[in-house]
């Protein structure tokens, strides 16, 4: 499967192996980051009439996707969702119904017995368990 780049680099400033693995490849993967981010997050939305608030629109969908990256480095290491994209992580494991019940010492989750990824959100749990956002001094 060949591949042609051009480009004004002389050879001595980068060979075809490197330019194109490491350069010409991160570029394509990144392009597919911002992709994610306009149709999976909602960022091509910025139809209000005010610059400001299209402003906090692009906000917060920045914010969402890197709270989501986040989960996916953290959370979501050994499980199906490992390498998913943030759509799927959206419909599939944050926009579901559950019961949440708050107790002085601990927070229920409970939900239907029909959901079938129960078991994917406790490994996803049991894994964030392990990166404390905020540890107690001492």
């Amino acid at each position: 499967n060949p591949r042609f780049v051009v480009t004004s680099l002389s050879t001595g400033e980068a060979d075809a192996k490197r330019l194109y693995e490491e350069l010409y490849c991160a570029r394509g993967e990144m392009e597919n980051r911002i992709k994610e981010q306009q149709l999976g997050l909602f960022a091509d939305r910025t139809s209000s009439a005010t610059l400001r608030a299209n402003q906090l629109r692009l906000y917060f969908s920045s914010f969402a996707y890197v709270l989501l990256h986040g989960l996916r480095r953290l959370g979501l290491t050994g499980t199906a969702f490992a390498k998913a994209q943030s759509t799927t992580i959206r419909l599939k494991l944050l926009k579901i119904g559950a019961r949440l019940r708050l107790t002085a010492r601990k927070v229920w989750l409970s939900f239907s017995e029909a959901y079938p990824y129960a078991s994917d959100i406790a490994q996803i749990l049991a894994n964030l368990k392990q990166h404390p956002a905020w540890l107690p001094p001492g």
